[in-house]
């Protein structure tokens, strides 16, 4: 490979990017196996040049039992044969890059897979155990885990094995948490950087960020009490201006999955020598209501600003129910902890919603995540009990309908067996009755569908560029912001048609206006004063 030219450098495109996430085993399938693979990607990046996205973040493509969806990485340095090749990733993040988009990779520092060699050495007593956090138990005869720790799964974040010891993961059993005290584990995740920057890649998002580092003595959580035992370590920054050195040296950029609270802290992640960009998960799990958004998008924009640090807003992803459907509930917020079977929803209220809410997080300013399939509008599907793979579900005891409904595979062509996604054997997660209705040759020749919407918002997108932003005065349940560049934004929340602004043109709005002009409720419009 190619070595990397730290004296050239790119525009700061991440700043303003539109960056769509690709799940792989949901994206397409080009093998007809029932798995999406990189060869179905590759297919479909007319689609994704046409549809004007400026890069793709990759969920984890690498060597993995996908006992969590490839969370759980038994080789970084291999692609897993369901999706294809090591030398098929190369030429997918080249011919993306000659259609003019940029290529994201998905690092997972916090665990590897129990299948990695580090982990199955350290279970035969090698000296790899010391990679991880393995401890005795307590009680006497050390039957009781090391401590009180929760895994985000739910239940005990330990595991005890065969010689009595125990071993941390804050996730599923099957993702030992890596000791990240130990140098090894530095370096071998700065040589995973190094490698895939040098196979061209632009980015790095990184799973979990704020979770790597633990109190060395692994004390017992405690309400209230700081510094939390393994959240948000001060320790953590210097993992990450290491990496940013790295980043530098190849004009790459990190994104961060960083949830916390406290926007100070939060604000830290972002300092000029750490990374480039954090999601903003405040919005993301905000209900539909003016004033909760606007508080949102200020909170926001005031955490980032002091750092100079570009936002970044997402609807949602591979973990969260999908936009059209959370809309269309009663409770249009985001929370795990309030997922369930059967919540009542409306999806003609929640699409509409939906796509005023396309058009409000396409004109702010900072870089936007589209999540696989928000483009066609695909609402959550509930799967059959018998056919869910995720192991939030099982470890809830079964009351948590998990995240597969959000990871369906897309519908392509309407009238073609699985609507498109693969041509010979049933997919792995099964389609909704009905899927085909949104396939996307059927939407690409509706010019009211939410695709050609999608398209035609990032198309005109630029006229926003890069800027501040100014709330306008406008009646309540509505909000309303005018752009450096000039355009404005408009979103009724309320339940009467709004006025609109004096404007000399409207450039795009989510459905139509009244026939006197006014904007309907749960409608956006962007427009040129």
């Amino acid at each position: 490979m190619g070595q990397p030219t730290p004296a050239r450098k790119q525009a700061d495109w991440w700043r303003t990017a539109v960056i769509y996430q690709v799940y792989v085993r949901s994206f397409a399938d080009g093998d007809g196996d029932g798995t999406g693979d990189l060869a179905g990607v590759r297919a479909k990046l007319p689609h994704l040049a046409e549809l004007g996205v400026d890069a793709l973040w990759f969920s984890p493509w690498y060597l993995s039992p996908m006992r969590d969806g490839g969370y759980d990485v038994a080789d970084y340095r291999a692609i897993d044969p369901a999706f294809g090749t090591l030398a098929e990733a190369e030429k997918l993040i080249a011919e993306a890059r000659e259609a003019g988009i940029r290529t994201i990779v998905d690092i997972v520092p916090n665990h590897v897979s129990d299948q990695h060699p580090w982990f199955r050495s350290a279970l035969a007593g090698g000296p790899e155990r010391d990679l991880f956090h393995f401890r005795p138990g307590r009680g006497p005869n050390g039957q009781l885990p090391p401590n009180n720790w929760e895994s985000q799964f739910g239940g005990p974040a330990w595991t005890r094995v065969p010689d009595g010891d125990w071993y941390l993961h804050l996730f599923a059993p099957e993702q030992p948490d890596l000791d990240w005290a130990h140098p090894a584990v530095r370096q071998e995740h700065e040589d995973v950087l190094r490698f895939w920057f040098d196979r061209g890649v632009a980015g790095v998002r990184i799973d979990s960020a704020a979770l790597l580092v633990k109190d060395p003595d692994l004390p017992d959580f405690v309400e209230g009490r700081d510094p939390h035992p393994y959240v948000d370590r001060d320790e953590l920054h210097d993992v990450y201006r290491s990496w940013r050195a790295i980043a530098d040296a190849y004009d790459g950029i990190f994104v961060g999955e960083v949830w916390l609270p406290d926007t100070e802290r939060f604000a830290r992640y972002l300092r000029p020598d750490e990374l480039h960009t954090a999601f903003n998960f405040s919005f993301l799990s905000c209900p539909w209501d003016a004033s909760r958004l606007r508080t949102a998008i200020d909170g926001t924009l005031a955490e980032h600003a002091p750092i100079g640090a570009p936002a970044t807003w997402v609807l949602c992803n591979h973990d969260v129910t999908r936009t059209v459907t959370r809309y269309g509930r009663a409770d249009t917020g985001f929370d795990f902890a309030a997922k369930s079977f059967g919540t009542p929803t409306d999806l003609a209220l929640g699409t509409c919603r939906a796509r005023a809410a396309a058009l409000l997080s396409l004109a702010l300013p900072g870089a936007v995540y589209l999540y696989q399939g928000e483009e066609l509008g695909l609402p959550e599907a509930e799967i059959p009990q018998g056919r869910i793979q995720d192991p939030m579900h099982f470890r809830s005891g079964g009351t948590d309908p998990g995240r597969d409904g959000c990871r369906v595979p897309l519908p392509w062509i309407a009238e073609a067996p699985y609507a498109g996604f693969g041509s010979r054997e049933e997919p792995w997660l099964p389609q909704p009755e009905g899927w085909s209705a949104y396939a996307a040759d059927r939407q690409a020749e509706d010019p009211g569908s939410m695709l050609s919407l999608y398209r035609e918002a990032l198309r005109v997108r630029p006229d926003f560029a890069d800027g501040p932003l100014t709330w306008l005065t406008a009646p309540e349940g509505v909000l309303a912001f005018a752009r450096a560049a000039g355009p404005v934004c408009v979103v009724n929340f309320a339940d009467t048609p709004a006025e609109l602004p004096a404007h000399s043109r409207l450039l795009l709005s989510s459905g139509p206006l009244t026939a006197d002009g006014r904007l309907p409720q749960d409608t956006a419009a962007w427009l040129h004063l």
